[in-house]
């Protein structure tokens, strides 16, 4: 069973008298396990088709099918459920909550989840020592280098164990030795078994990619396999 299904998506914004077509006619299949990249110009689609894969947005029309199930028909509550058990994210800015320790950040997901405290501290301390946070579970984001912060926004959206992980620009505010370190560190998380999908205007991260979508103008242009 294929893990995603996009069947003939479009999603329009409305920009003061005229439309804007950011995805036209997506049709997609994406295997469970693949490592794939989306790349293409500003305006593209690459942004709006990622929302859409993490349910942030919905289509105004066509199909969206995650794990056999129809996900385009659920509602806000069935939505957020999905994000929360079966779908990671990792943002170029971070995200974390400025006030919170890394290790509080990175448990966010299991108190919305009512996870057990105990479970939690347990999962949490795994999870600072698999990131190589060891050391840096009681310091603030302003208290941790890039590099730091975006493993700890790693660890966070893999807490939950999810199926899938989208990653928008993951190195983009990294050097390019961090951005490395960060890039392994997914493909590490992909080779056990975790989807990973990375929008990047980085050529180098994309050209690591298993397979490597193109789209311009809303549209899918290539769908290659490496």
């Amino acid at each position: 069973m294929a893990q995603i299904e996009l069947d003939k998506i479009q999603r329009i914004f409305q920009l003061g008298d005229s439309e804007v077509h950011a995805l036209q006619d997506v049709s997609l299949r994406i295997e469970a396990g693949e490592y794939v990249s989306v790349m293409g110009p500003s305006g593209s689609g690459k942004s709006t088709l990622l929302n859409l894969l993490g349910l942030l947005d919905r289509p105004n029309d066509g199909t969206y099918r995650l794990e056999g199930r129809d996900v385009t028909t659920l509602g806000p509550d069935d939505q957020a459920r999905v994000r929360r058990e079966r779908i990671g994210f990792v943002f170029q800015s971070f995200h974390l909550v400025p006030r919170l320790t890394a290790e509080e950040n990175i448990a966010l997901p299991l108190l919305l989840a009512g996870i057990a405290p105990a479970e939690r501290k347990t999962r949490v301390a795994q999870a600072l020592s698999d990131f190589g946070l060891g050391t840096r579970g009681d310091h603030r984001p302003d208290q941790l280098s890039g590099g730091q912060r975006q493993r700890v926004a790693i660890a966070r959206a893999t807490i939950m164990q999810p199926a899938m992980l989208l990653a928008d620009e993951p190195t983009g505010n990294l050097d390019r030795a961090t951005g490395e370190d960060v890039t392994a560190l997914l493909e590490t998380l992909n080779g056990r078994g975790v989807t990973l999908i990375v929008v990047t205007h980085d050529p180098h991260m994309g050209e690591r990619a298993h397979r490597r979508i193109r789209m311009e103008d809303g549209r899918i242009q290539s769908d290659t396999q490496r």
